[in-house]
């Protein structure tokens, strides 16, 4: 049987198994070995999906975030006694926005087949249902935590955006989006769209899309602590 690395993609929000296609848990009940980025969250994710064997026996060995290179022993170790393992991300689609793809060139370089499987990812939901462009989008991870600098990325994505016709799309840690939310408002033409998108899949999900000038007249959102993506497409 040939070596594959099965790249897993995890629920948003806890509460919503139901993103998962069945083939993805069909994957999940026939291993026995994962790679996570957290074992006690991911165990109890695999709970969920009711898997046919006991959960204590199954393998999860945690990734290391801030050494990636320590984790190449681990995939020969792994792939030493076990021709299938798992790879999951604490939420959403491993390696992207998410640790782990060094891991994942490592199993290329090793000639392990690497399948990607289906899932939500919060990037592209968000992009489907802002009503921005998206034939022609770009993800830019995380955008400075400085004041004086986000300011200045915020003008830079707009102007980059608009020759282009091009969805710029960011994150920010959670408890800072009060902060980011109000330099976007403060910065950005009044004529540039803008979408919060805010726990998608789960029952309490907020995605809006307004110009800024729209925004400025409405009640903006409380989304302290909730994970957020941001899209603008500049005017």
């Amino acid at each position: 049987m040939k070596k594959t690395l099965y790249l897993i993609p995890t629920p948003l929000h806890e509460d919503t198994l139901s993103s998962l296609p069945a083939h993805t848990i069909e994957v999940i009940h026939s291993l026995d070995v994962f790679i996570v980025e957290r074992a006690k969250t991911c165990r109890r994710f695999v709970s969920k999906t009711k898997p046919p064997k006991p959960i204590h026996d199954m393998i999860f060995v945690e990734l290391d975030k801030h050494d990636p290179g320590a984790n190449f022993p681990i995939i020969k170790d792994l792939f030493a006694t076990h021709n299938r393992v798992g790879f999951m991300s604490e939420a959403g689609c491993p390696g992207v926005a998410d640790p782990g793809s060094e891991f994942v060139w490592q199993a290329h370089n090793m000639g392990i087949a690497v399948i990607p499987l289906t899932g939500p990812s919060s990037i592209l939901l968000a992009l489907m249902a802002s009503g921005l462009n998206g034939q022609n989008f770009h993800f830019h991870g995380y955008l400075s935590p400085k004041k004086d600098q986000v300011k200045k990325d915020i003008q830079r994505l707009e102007k980059d955006s608009r020759p282009k016709s091009c969805t710029q799309i960011f994150i920010e840690t959670p408890y800072r989006n009060k902060a980011m939310i109000d330099a976007l408002m403060n910065t950005l033409n009044p004529e540039t769209k803008l979408c919060i998108a805010a726990n998608i899949t789960a029952p309490d999900a907020y995605i809006q899309s307004h110009t800024i000038r729209q925004w400025k007249t409405s009640t903006l959102p409380d989304l302290h602590k909730i994970p957020c993506i941001f899209l603008l497409l500049g005017g």
